[in-house]
Parts: C-alpha cells; sequence; structure tokens
C-alpha cells in the first residue's frame, strides 16, 4: 500500500511539531517549509485549522486517507465521544502498540517489523499493521526475532512506566494491552474535535 515516503522534516515543519519523533531540523528551521515560509502568512481558516488538524493526525500515525475515514466512519458509530474514540481506535492499531511497547523507535520501523513477520500476537504472528488489539490480547516478539539488534537497541532503557494501558513482561519480550487509553493518556498533540468537526461538513 502506499505510503509517504518523502522527507518527514518537511512535515514536522509544516506543522511545527516532531510528529515523526526527535528532529534535529525543527530546532534550527522553526518555520515553515518553502520560499516563503519565513515570510507571516495569511489567517488560516476554520476548514484550512480543521483539514490540517486531520492531516497532522494521519502523518502521525501513519494512515491514508481512505483507513482514517474508515475508522472515523467506525468511531462514530462507536458509543463514546467520537474524536477519543477516533484516537484510542488509532493507538490500538498493532504497528503502533509495537511503537508504544518501545519494541521499535518509530511507528514506521514498527510497521516494518510487523510487515516482516517479527511480532506475534497471543502467539500468532500477524503482518497486518493495521490489525486492530483488543484489550487483553499479548504483542510480542517473535521468538527467533528476539535477537535482532535493533530490536534490543530500541528495548534498551525504554520507560514501559509510562504508557499505563499496557503491560510489559520483560522475560517474554511481550505487552499486554490492558485498556484502551484514556484521552489524557495518549500523549499525541492532536485537537480530535476539529477532525470530528471537519468530518461532519461532509
Amino acid at each position: 500500500m502506499a505510503r509517504y515516503t518523502g522527507p518527514k522534516s518537511k512535515i514536522a515543519r509544516k506543522f511545527g511539531e516532531a510528529i515523526f519523533g526527535a528532529d534535529k531540523v525543527l530546532s534550527k528551521k522553526n518555520y515553515p517549509p518553502g520560499q516563503h515560509g519565513q515570510n507571516k502568512r495569511r489567517k488560516t481558516s476554520e476548514y484550512g485549522t480543521q483539514l490540517a488538524e486531520k492531516q497532522k493526525a494521519k502523518y502521525t500515525y501513519g494512515v491514508l486517507e481512505r483507513q482514517f475515514r474508515n475508522l472515523f466512519d467506525k468511531a462514530s458509530r462507536t458509543k463514546g465521544i467520537t474524536g477519543v474514540v477516533l484516537l484510542q481506535l488509532l493507538e490500538a492499531r498493532l504497528d503502533n502498540v509495537v511503537y508504544r511497547l518501545g519494541i521499535a523507535p518509530s511507528r514506521s520501523a514498527a510497521r516494518q517489523l510487523v510487515s516482516h513477520r517479527h511480532i506475534v500476537v497471543d502467539g500468532k504472528v500477524v503482518n497486518i499493521p493495521s490489525f486492530s488489539v483488543k484489550p487483553g490480547q499479548i504483542v510480542g516478539v517473535r521468538e527467533k526475532s528476539k535477537s535482532l539488534e535493533n530490536i534490543t537497541d530500541a528495548l534498551a532503557g525504554f520507560n514501559h512506566s509510562k504508557y499505563p494501558w499496557i503491560e510489559w513482561d520483560e522475560t517474554s519480550k511481550s505487552g499486554k494491552l490492558l485498556h484502551l487509553p484514556e484521552r489524557e493518556d495518549i500523549p499525541e498533540n492532536i485537537k480530535e474535535q476539529l477532525i470530528v468537526e471537519l468530518y461532519s461538513k461532509q
């Protein structure tokens, strides 16, 4: 499936946030990309602000437009606050859970581990990054992949206690999704209500 493979620093500068993780460029060029990046820009319209928030969420979680729309439709049919449910569905994606567990340093790296069959869910290999992990399920590293250098490097010194909805077992190199995260436990700087407002107009 097609994914954004262009310069990530340009996207991070567009939103003024390190949405792909630590980004040295942002500290040097904290203005939008392009020849007019440093110029004062016109005030963004309400629609433009809502659209930018949706784009930021898509880039942050590495989700394409159709997938994102499907997740929003599912969230809108689910009991609860639509915007929060949308973020919970994004957080429950297998590639994101692998990232949150510290098995990979980024979501794109996590997606690659899943696609290359290094990850198991309840003991069975799952190679679909968009797989939705359910509370109670255990996500871990495939036995023959536990010694991979990129996995051991990512796990070294990782603080697993910062995500209270996940329980990590160092011995088995696996973690259990205890429950879907509450909004205050999701660290991403996303104004989900703007996304809800955007889709409500369509």
